[in-house]
């Protein structure tokens, strides 16, 4: 049967999302529990573990290791450290100073070597200081296009080397400049390979050379004059396409650096050219397929390898460039500049400036460029480890703070200026062979480095003094280290008591059941070779524990939704209360300060304490203390008429006032806001506001101090004021003639309308009017009609 196998399994396997790191990894031994995170710790306390409780355990945070009563003497939990081994300070040097220093006797970057102890999970941290040196020396090499179209070119070049030493004496003492030149593989398509063109590959009268790949003409040297002397015997070559084989060239000037005489300064190469350039896979149109190699093929300074391999990737060209510390300048045409300047950006520590068309401004080029790249410091460290991670952040000039990819830089530094760096490296986990290992960091362009070690904490000091075989592990079937049995191979349980072979469940199974009625320890573990180990639950804080996992601390007994009313333990599953408190929950404070008034009577001697709270005797009295009588007369009517008499010499008791108030304290203030306010006292204070028979209004406190009834009373009454005589005539009179004027308004009104009526009846008469159309009978007509006879009508 494997039921142990699989519980053992089970244990290891499951994970607690909300839970403490340092459980949920179930470590066990201190090695691994070390790994898990910076705040985890093994107490190594033999007596640590309750009945019940697993290995793992013993693994915690800090404070909950100490919370559990682990001493701190007995909490393994060791931390890195960072020892400098190398601390050469950056030097102070001046030009002008008779004194010259070699170069390897310059130091521009500080410290030098260190030591870091990492433990998983605790970054290490360390500043590191960079100061360009003034006078440092510099090598540059000119790297010069030597095809047709470079012809004007190379004349203004001739007098290069004096000029250029001239200049750069404001710079540096030590400088040294050493020429090269390039044109194409030679091979087809690149240029033409008749014999007539192979000895002068350029057309009508021109004199060329033969062409090349690339030549040494000139090893770095201080003479200025051995320059000009040499590049004037150089010879225009050509080819057939316009992209040049430049990138050959720049990969034979990086890596050969016993041809070229590079030193351990600043190192500059100056690539000129008014053409594009090949790169990794263009030789294939010549047959050419095989890799470059990045390795050094000068024979008698000439590359001959070219027909062999192919041109470098430019990725290629970006490692060996930063291998070999060399800072690039690209000097081009204008029409060329949109392609260099995306070459640039590939390139660290590159530069790329516009190149005249006959080369004229080759020397201004040069200086801008270098103070361009010489004003900026860039980090860059090797590869690291697995699990391995830094970050940095930069203090630059004028405290200008870098954080992220801007933490590796500083940008516009003069010579002489100092920045500073904080470095954090950490490890996430410890390798797998755990032997230390060696990073390098350097500025880019410099061939200064920070040389780091690294060791990790992949055990605890406690398991070096283990007791192999001891008698604490059952018969010598483990190892006794760091206050904990570490079981030899096969062996398993809490003291390695068991055999994984020699077991059978059932007999373990009885030896984790309270009694036959009852689950497998409590339901709440696994049996592990006849003893419960219990269940880890998502929050640390809450544990099973006893010998059948049957107890807990989180079941008892909750008080405004806090376990034991946040006034007591739990401890399998009842509340052990603190001092003061009492009942199933600890949510009975035995405490009387809570029900203590403010005359210092416990609830005003009308109730009983009862769990902090007041329970007051009679019904009528309410609040925290039984101050409040809602029924009770009011405290204002019933003072009222002594505090007339004493403030005002009125009222019902103005003629016994002596004899009834005489125990009364009465202070007169000017006005309402200077009367004492409840909150400002230490005892009970009402406020009131009554009124006299002459309807006046007064206002005072009332309170009991000292057994003396002290009332402050405001010493003027607010009284009513009586009518004013002349608006109320004066309005009386205006309303009656307002009133006539309306009603002399409204006669005219209606004696207009009814004058328009009338007159309307009168038209409407007359319109309707039918007189009669008979003649008057005296009536004679002055006109008399005479027929005559004789008229026919013709």
């Amino acid at each position: 049967m494997t039921h142990i196998l699989q519980s053992l399994q089970t244990l290891s396997t499951i994970h607690y999302p909300n839970g403490s790191a340092c459980i949920n990894a179930n470590a066990q031994s201190c090695g691994e529990c070390i790994q898990v995170a910076a705040t985890c710790g093994w107490c190594t306390d033999e007596n640590f573990l309750n009945q019940g409780q697993s290995k793992s355990a013993r693994c915690d945070d800090i404070e909950s290791l100490k919370s559990k009563n682990c001493t701190e003497a007995k909490i393994e939990s060791p931390h890195g450290s960072i020892k400098i081994d190398k601390n050469k300070s950056v030097t102070n040097r001046k030009k002008d100073v008779a004194e010259k220093l070699k170069p390897e006797q310059i130091t521009q970057i500080q410290p030098q070597k260190l030591t870091l102890t990492l433990r998983s999970g605790e970054p290490q941290t360390f500043s590191l200081k960079f100061k360009r040196a003034e006078d440092y020396p510099i090598d540059l090499y000119y790297l010069m296009d030597l095809s047709f179209s470079m012809k004007d070119d190379l004349e203004n070049v001739k007098n290069l080397g004096t000029d250029l030493m001239r200049e750069m004496q404001e710079i540096t003492s030590d400088f040294r400049i050493g020429f090269g030149s390039f044109v194409e593989k030679t091979v087809m398509p690149y240029i033409s390979t008749t014999p007539a063109r192979l000895i002068n590959p350029c057309t009508g009268n021109q004199n060329c050379t033969s062409p090349f790949s690339y030549k040494n003409v000139l090893k770095l040297t201080d003479k200025g004059d051995e320059f000009n002397r040499l590049v004037s015997q150089q010879q225009i070559s050509g080819n057939l396409d316009s992209p040049e084989g430049g990138f050959d060239a720049i990969m034979q000037v990086a890596v050969c650096e016993d041809q070229i005489g590079w030193r351990n300064v600043t190192r500059l190469l100056v690539f000129s050219t008014d053409a594009g350039f090949h790169f990794a896979g263009d030789g294939k149109l010549g047959g050419i397929v095989l890799p470059n190699d990045g390795k050094c093929h000068l024979e008698d300074n000439m590359y001959t390898m070219s027909h062999y391999y192919d041109y470098p990737s430019i990725a290629h060209l970006v490692q060996k460039l930063s291998d070999h510390n060399i800072q690039t300048i690209f000097a081009v045409t204008e029409e060329f500049q949109p392609v260099y300047k995306e070459l640039k950006n590939l390139i660290p520590k590159s530069a790329v400036g516009t190149l005249s068309s006959n080369s004229s401004n080759v020397i201004k080029l040069i200086i801008d460029a270098y103070n361009s790249l010489s004003s900026e410091v860039i980090l860059e460290n090797s590869r690291l480890p697995e699990g391995v991670s830094i970050t940095y952040k930069s203090i630059c000039k004028n405290g200008v703070v870098g954080t992220g990819e801007n933490g590796r830089k500083c940008s516009n530094i003069s010579i002489g200026d100092e920045v500073s760096f904080e470095i954090s490296v950490e490890a996430q986990k410890c390798p797998s062979h755990g032997k230390p290992e060696t990073i390098k960091i350097k500025p880019l362009g410099f061939t200064e480095e920070v040389e780091i070690v690294l060791k990790f904490i992949c055990e605890c000091e406690c398991s070096k003094g283990g007791e192999a075989n001891s008698e604490k592990c059952h018969e010598g079937n483990g190892t006794f280290e760091c206050g904990a049995c570490k079981c030899n191979e096969g062996r398993i349980g809490h003291l390695c008591e068991c055999s994984k072979d020699d077991v059978r469940t059932e007999d373990l199974d009885a030896n984790c059941r309270k009694d036959n009625g009852t689950d497998i320890c409590s339901n709440n573990g696994d049996c592990v070779c006849g003893t419960c180990e219990c269940k880890k639950r998502d929050n640390p804080n809450e544990i099973y524990s006893g010998k059948f996992c049957e107890c807990d601390n989180f079941s008892c007994d909750r008080s405004n939704n806090q376990l034991c009313g946040g006034h007591g333990r739990c401890e399998c599953k009842v509340c052990i209360c603190d001092a003061n408190y009492t009942g199933s929950a600890c949510d009975c404070s035995l405490d009387t300060s809570t029900c203590l008034a403010k005359n210092g009577q416990i609830c005003n001697g009308r109730g009983d304490c009862e769990c902090g709270v007041c329970k007051c005797t009679k019904p009528k009295f309410q609040g925290p203390t039984c101050e409040i009588c809602p029924t009770c007369p009011g405290v204002c009517t019933e003072h009222k008429d002594c505090v007339q008499c004493l403030a005002f010499e009125a009222g019902e008791k103005k003629d016994t006032c002596k004899q009834n108030c005489s125990d009364y304290l009465l202070i007169k203030v000017k006005d309402r806001d200077k009367l004492p306010q409840p909150t400002d006292q230490s005892f009970p204070l009402s406020h009131c506001k009554e009124r006299d028979a002459n309807d006046c209004w007064f206002y005072f406190t009332y309170a009991i101090r000292n057994n003396t009834k002290e009332v402050y009373v405001v010493e003027t009454l607010e009284c009513p004021a009586g009518p004013d005589i002349i608006p109320i005539v004066a309005g009386v009179v205006a309303g009656i003639v307002l009133i006539g004027l309306a009603l002399l308004l409204i006669w005219k009104l209606l004696m207009i309308i009814h004058d328009r009526r009338e007159f309307a009846k009168f038209e409407k008469e007359k319109m309707n009017a039918k007189w009669d159309t008979g003649e008057n009978p005296i009536y004679k007509s002055a006109v008399t009609t005479v027929v005559n006879p004789k008229y026919e009508g013709k």
